[in-house]
């Protein structure tokens, strides 16, 4: 695994091989799109939606994303002991991780990060470049290595960071290029689910496959939720997988429009080829 790189001057060859999801039930020149040969599956082992009565729920969001050459922790939820007692009983143990990555600095998000570094300190925490000094000081001092995210980034094989995007809450979301498509993964889409995919896509010029996570559409009415369904409909999103903080409603207005290729993206969710 390399640190991140950005943007400018990279290449890679496009492949193509089929991918299937399952479930528990800016102006930049692009990314050229590479997928390599092999496994890619993301367990969500943090999440206040269920999916699995065989972990527990609680507020927040967190999964772990495997390929054949990595795996990569995709936020820490909002509570150490919970993390680590759910990746356990799903099978995954802390020292198979090779990278945390974290979208934004709430707690629901980051509060399980030093329970996990006192289990392997050995990785890589990728963080927005604008995180929470005090944070950083507290990875750091785990003897952890910790990357700052600005830009739009490749971190490594088929791993991408949209970069920071801010809104009232500057986050960063994961992309990663799959053989069937672009996968987004969201922690609270606090700069809009709608802005996240449209980076997505400006990185990676492939299909997207599915998008996944924290939509932050608590507060917004049914009209608002139906514009932004309308919107990822006209971007060719296949799949999608809401939770956290999305909201019922929202969850509900999404799997109406989506039907079979809702995919539960709770707490216990396994999505593989």
């Amino acid at each position: 695994m390399t640190d991140g790189t950005t943007l400018q001057g990279f290449s890679f060859l496009l492949a193509k091989v089929g991918f299937t999801v399952m479930s528990c039930t800016m102006a930049f020149s692009p990314f050229a799109a590479y997928a390599g040969d092999g496994e890619f599956r993301i367990t969500v082992v943090y999440n206040n939606v269920g999916c699995s009565d065989e972990v527990k729920q609680s507020w927040g969001f967190s999964c772990v994303v495997q390929t054949s050459n990595e795996t990569l922790l995709f936020d820490t939820g909002g509570d150490g002991a919970i993390l680590l007692k759910n990746m356990e009983k799903l099978g995954i143990a802390p020292q198979e991780i090779e990278a945390v990555f974290l979208s934004h600095n709430h707690r629901d998000h980051t509060g399980g990060l030093l329970d996990f570094l006192r289990q392997n300190s050995n990785v890589a925490v990728y963080v927005p470049r604008s995180f929470s000094s005090v944070l950083n000081e507290k990875i750091k001092n785990q003897h952890t290595r910790i990357i700052s995210i600005g830009d739009a980034t490749r971190l490594y094989e088929n791993f991408y960071t949209t970069g920071e995007m801010e809104s009232w809450v500057i986050e960063q979301s994961l992309v990663v290029d799959t053989p069937k498509g672009i996968v987004v993964i969201t922690g609270c889409a606090h700069p809009g689910i709608v802005n996240i995919v449209r980076r997505a896509k400006q990185l990676i010029q492939k299909d997207v496959c599915l998008v996944m996570g924290g939509f932050h559409l608590l507060d917004q009415n049914a009209s608002q939720i139906e514009q932004v369904i309308l919107a990822l409909e006209e971007m060719g999103v296949e799949k999608i997988a809401p939770s956290h903080c999305t909201g019922e409603d929202a969850m509900s207005q999404f799997k109406r429009s989506w039907r079979k290729n809702f995919i539960s993206g709770g707490c216990g969710a396994h999505l593989r080829p």
